[in-house]
């Protein structure tokens, strides 16, 4: 799945206990892990995947594939999110 969308946490909530460590930025989950929810169930937790889709690189932070500390241009991808959203809803009418 896609980077910092719940997948850890999701498997903790099941587990109900943190069996998977979890973070606000893409890349805490470094490997597979299997996590045993009981007898019959065995769950993976995997780091956050994007496949490259061609689309322009300011498309990669909008799907959580790079953390915004790391951003060299944070300018590009936040006007990005602004052409996505109504003016109205960005200038608060």
């Amino acid at each position: 799945g896609y980077p910092n969308v719940g997948k850890s946490s999701l498997i903790n909530s099941l587990k109900r206990s943190r069996a998977c460590v979890v973070g606000a930025v893409p890349g805490v989950t470094r490997c597979l892990q299997a996590v045993q929810l009981d007898r019959h169930i065995q769950l993976l937790d995997c780091p956050g995947v994007v496949l490259d889709s061609g689309d322009p690189p300011a498309a990669a932070p909008l799907r959580g594939a790079l953390a915004p500390q790391r951003l060299r241009d944070p300018l590009t991808p936040a006007c990005a999110v602004l052409r996505r959203c109504p003016a109205q809803q960005v200038r608060g009418d």
